[in-house]
């Protein structure tokens, strides 16, 4: 497992094969017999505090077919799945609400909303509408704004209240996606698919300044007062009374990639080979730029990075080596059948490692008013040298 932002200490895999010995590294390794829980309290459920900080997040899980992305990441979960089993996502769920329903939130605007989008043979598909009319169903595009942002214009978000709601959504996006059977999974994912958790919270700015959204920060440093003792100016109140708020918004996505497969092991044909060979270019174009970013003998500003040559890939962009905190969950096989596809992704996820990203809060300041507001303080501290 290899998280981008993780200052942990290092765990090294080594694996003997033939008379090569292969060594890895990464942040956290878990054995067959680890828990979901385990999982998800480790490596996972700090990533929540960072999400309600304003940091956008990213979690992908990486692997062949077969290899437990889908049961890890609980993409296929519903309210009523077994507690002990539950993946990633209903437990960042249930931590995350919890935290919203706390004494700490009460005094925030919280919105928050969700969208499920599939990549399938390089179509974009919104899971969460329901209709086969693929005439009517509207189209999904990829757009970068003015700062450089990744827009996923067109699909659609669905406010949300409850763990239930979004359990709802999540349960119902899932039965939309394309499955199918392989000779290596009875229930193959044909598809990638990205379930993502918007939040947007409002936070009114008070005389003390601006607080961060986070519950675990330290609180901020008051703000200078005019007068030792005294009340702000009355104008300086008055701006305070208006009503401003900074709102802080961020997007956590779950990321549940189809397995890499090779077609002599499956033994598919027709349009199962064809979403193989679609899968595989995908996940092709997502390892060349994880191994772009990771190569630490190449500069950043002077190496190009080929988010263009796959919709995976452009929809990624920000969460590999751009404004996301990213951890990536590397699934593989116990079975030694299987080393060859293991040892590709322990490649992929070493060189992952690798990547710096840019992670910051999310936070859109009322510029006007702390302008006004400073501007009130240098006045008033002018007047005390007078």
């Amino acid at each position: 497992m290899t998280n981008s932002n993780s200052e942990n200490t290092t765990v090294q895999v080594v694996i003997v094969h033939g008379d090569k010995k292969l060594t890895f590294n990464f942040d956290y390794v878990f054995g067959p017999e680890t828990q979901q829980r385990d999982v998800y309290d480790i490596s996972v459920r700090n990533m929540v505090d960072k999400f309600l900080e304003g940091f956008n997040v990213t979690i992908l899980a990486y692997g062949q077919t077969s290899s437990g992305k889908t049961y890890t990441m609980g993409t296929s979960d519903s309210v009523s799945s077994i507690q002990e089993s539950r993946g990633i996502i209903p437990r960042a769920l249930h931590t995350l609400f919890s935290y919203i329903s706390s004494a700490q939130f009460k005094s925030r605007k919280i919105t928050m909303k969700v969208s499920f989008i599939e990549i399938y043979n390089e179509d974009l598909n919104d899971l969460l509408i329901d209709t086969d009319d693929d005439e009517n169903k509207p189209q999904l595009l990829i757009r970068e704004d003015s700062k450089g942002n990744i827009i996923w214009s067109g699909l659609q978000e669905i406010k949300v209240n409850s763990v239930e709601e979004v359990m709802g959504h999540l349960a119902r996006g899932s039965l939309n996606r394309q499955v199918g059977a392989t000779d290596m999974n009875s229930q193959s994912s044909r598809s990638h698919a990205i379930f993502s958790v918007t939040l947007c919270q409002q936070k009114q700015i008070s005389t003390n300044g601006i607080s961060s959204p986070t519950p675990h920060s330290r609180p901020s440093t008051p703000s200078t007062p005019t007068k030792l003792g005294s009340p702000p100016p009355r104008r300086l109140s008055k701006i305070l009374d208006d009503g401003e708020w900074v709102t802080v918004t961020s997007k956590f996505n779950f990321v549940d990639l189809a397995g890499s497969e090779r077609l002599k092991r499956t033994a598919v044909s027709g349009d199962r080979a064809k979403e193989g060979i679609s899968i595989n270019s995908g996940l092709l174009a997502l390892g060349n730029v994880i191994s772009a970013l990771g190569d630490p003998s190449k500069a950043r500003n002077t190496t190009h990075i080929p988010y263009r040559d796959s919709k995976l890939t452009r929809l990624l962009q920000d969460s590999l080596g751009g404004n996301a905190q990213t951890l990536m969950i590397a699934c593989v096989s116990p079975a030694e059948y299987n080393i060859s596809e293991t040892i590709n992704t322990l490649k992929y996820a070493n060189r992952a490692r690798n990547i710096k990203n840019s992670a910051i809060v999310n936070q859109e300041e009322a510029e006007i008013l702390l302008l006004l507001i400073l501007m009130v303080m240098v006045e008033d501290l002018l007047l005390l040298l007078v």
